[in-house]
């Protein structure tokens, strides 16, 4: 088997590095967004308790 090689690619500079990776960054945080309509009410229910007791406590 013919192994492959990346001996003819340039690599890649900062600016053009960074700006693929902060691209792919936010393709995954909308495809890995949780959908809040697939929760159950209990799950619901404890995430809003949550929310509630963060904010009491972040006074």
């Amino acid at each position: 088997m013919k192994s492959l090689t990346a001996d003819h690619i340039e690599p890649l500079d900062h600016k053009s590095n960074r700006s693929i990776r902060d691209a792919i960054g936010e393709r995954f945080q909308q495809i890995l967004r949780p959908d809040p309509t697939n929760h159950s009410s209990r799950l619901q229910h404890l995430i809003d308790e949550l929310r509630r007791r963060d904010e009491v406590d972040g006074r």
